[in-house]
């Protein structure tokens, strides 16, 4: 116990921390643990301006205090117990903000840190926050390894319409906040949800969220045959593998996808559509027989406000395609696969369901020492692997928060999401809009796929993202 979260007090010590039971995914999660692909999620926040360093860490070291459940970590017990547990803490145990050397590299080497680097879940909090100062211009494409070699460094980027890389200027005083999470512990909109509580007590603006959009709520039952779930969907097929393990990541910044007003489908259905048609097509490419596709979609139902639930608290569904749907997708077929698509979505999110299935909520279950019910769902998931879904899409969507840190460091114009991309899905897609662009990040197994194939998935799905904008 560290003097500085267990301060000496002159009516006697601190109470013992309180311990909190993990949740379902989280013990999942820990189960599942490997060394050689980390349980992380990445955000960046890109900002115009420069921050105060000193003003930071007091912002954020309140940020968490407000947010007390963001500070806990892993609690020690014995070989016997039946359940992990949170200890949760006064303060960090660590200092969370750091402020590497700036340099050319600078943003690059951070993202590498985030893909091979989980912050420990014996330190309270499980996160890190790096602040990169002066990276210059945003890149519209950018590739990075997970060992951090050289090539990364030389990863394609594209030329927007006016001759210039695409993306948004940050000028030589830009910053990026570079968190770093360990997924066993939260998720990436409950980290924002700190980091916006943060921003506004730098700013001193208000960083309320904006109201969410007025959609329709009433599901249809799904009456349409979807492929079974019995059945084990398509694999990405895979591309160049790299020889060392670990992910590779890529993110690029797009035009939002037009939608004629009054659709019955929305953005999150086009990205759904897109991200089936690119991978049928690249499976198309490789060889591989047709199968159908299964693509895993949190949803996310907190509130957004300071109440907000920290932790993992998404649950997860499946969207299905059959291979006939995606072998059709001429400019006549795709306002029916849109609807089709919207009408499943809309079904499986008003479906009642726990976060990760009622197999989950059994294995979790303490009916057994932690040891013994982790060897259990490490061998199930291996068994389970062809069954499991074929990609994750997670579209955080509408950046909620303005992220304003006042006059000169300014409001976030772009923020970059990425999810762990573990075999036997081995790509993930995560998506996120602020300022009217849509900012794309693939992240993937090396073990699947190189940074070659990485691009050219990109440019797939810049393709299908543009064929769903369609007038009915």
């Amino acid at each position: 116990m560290t003097a500085l979260q267990q301060p000496a007090r002159a009516e006697g010590p601190l109470r013992p921390p309180v311990r909190v039971p993990f949740p379902v995914v989280d013990e999942v999660a820990r189960h599942c643990l490997q060394e050689e692909e980390p349980e992380t999620v990445h955000i960046e926040v890109h900002l115009p301006g420069p921050l105060d360093a000193g003003r930071l860490r007091t912002a954020f070291g309140e940020a968490l205090r407000r947010h007390p459940r963001i500070l806990m970590r892993e609690a020690p017990g014995r070989w016997y117990r039946r359940r992990y547990e949170w200890e949760l803490t006064a303060e960090p145990d660590v200092e969370v903000v750091s402020f590497p050397a700036p340099g050319r590299d600078a943003l690059r080497d951070a993202r590498t840190r985030a893909l091979t680097q989980a912050p420990p879940l014996s330190l309270s909090p499980p996160i890190r926050l790096e602040v990169v100062e002066g990276p210059g211009r945003v890149e519209g494409s950018e590739a990075t390894d997970a060992v951090g070699d050289a090539r990364a460094a030389g990863a394609p980027t594209r030329a927007a319409p006016n001759g210039t890389t695409a993306g948004r200027p940050g000028g030589s005083h830009g910053t990026v906040l570079f968190l770093t999470i360990n997924h066993t512990a939260l998720d990436g909109p409950a980290c924002l949800r700190v980091v916006a509580t943060a921003a506004e007590l730098y700013g001193g603006r208000d960083n309320s969220p904006a109201a969410p959009p007025n959609r329709t709520t009433e599901a249809q039952p799904l009456t349409e045959e979807t492929p079974s779930n019995w059945s084990p969907p398509a694999r990405v097929a895979p591309g160049t593998p790299e020889p060392s393990p670990g992910n590779g990541m890529l993110v690029t910044e797009l035009p939002l996808p037009h939608r004629p007003k009054g659709s019955p489908y929305t953005v999150n259905d086009q990205l759904m559509v897109t991200t089936a048609l690119t991978i049928a097509h690249w499976n198309r490419e490789h060889g591989a027989r047709p199968r159908p596709l299964r693509i895993t979609m949190p949803v996310d139902d907190r509130p957004r406000d300071a109440t907000m639930p920290i932790g993992n608290g998404t649950r997860l569904v499946e969207v299905p395609f059959s291979t006939a749907e995606l072998a059709a997708h001429g400019p006549d077929d795709m306002p029916a696969l849109l609807h089709r698509t919207a009408t499943r979505t809309r079904a499986l999110k008003s479906l009642p369901r726990p976060q990760l299935g009622h197999g989950a909520s059994l294995l979790t279950a303490p009916w057994a020492p932690v040891g013994v019910r982790a060897a259990l769902t490490r061998g199930l998931r291996r068994a389970a692997a062809p069954w499991t879904s074929t990609t994750l899409l997670s579209n955080i969507g509408r950046i909620p928060y303005p992220l304003d840190f006042g006059d000169e460091a300014g409001r976030a114009h772009a923020v970059w999401f990425s999810a762990p991309a573990r075999m036997p899905r081995g790509l993930t897609v995560t998506t996120a809009s602020t300022a009217g662009r849509l900012h794309l990040a693939l992240r993937w197994s090396r073990a699947l796929l190189s940074h070659g194939d990485g691009a050219h998935l990109r440019d797939l799905f810049e393709h299908y993202l543009h064929c769903t904008e369609v007038t009915p």
